[in-house]
């Protein structure tokens, strides 16, 4: 199991709350580590963008 690493993280705040990322709230988006200050705002990160890409996906296959 790879562990993500908050050095990586590409942002140093929480998109939701403003607060400072947490090394326990680390996920992978697009090749990208972002962080979260709290697992419950990388838990609403990973389901929003979960639905928002899958309506994108497919739309940009059919759609060259």
């Amino acid at each position: 199991m790879n562990t993500l690493s908050i050095d990586a993280a590409i942002n140093k705040t929480c998109p939701w709350s403003g607060n400072p990322v947490s090394a326990e709230a680390l996920t992978l988006y697009r090749g990208h580590v972002v962080g979260f200050c709290n697992t419950g705002c990388r838990d609403k990160f990973e389901t929003a963008t979960s639905l928002f890409d899958g309506l994108i996906e497919p739309s940009a296959a059919r759609n060259p």
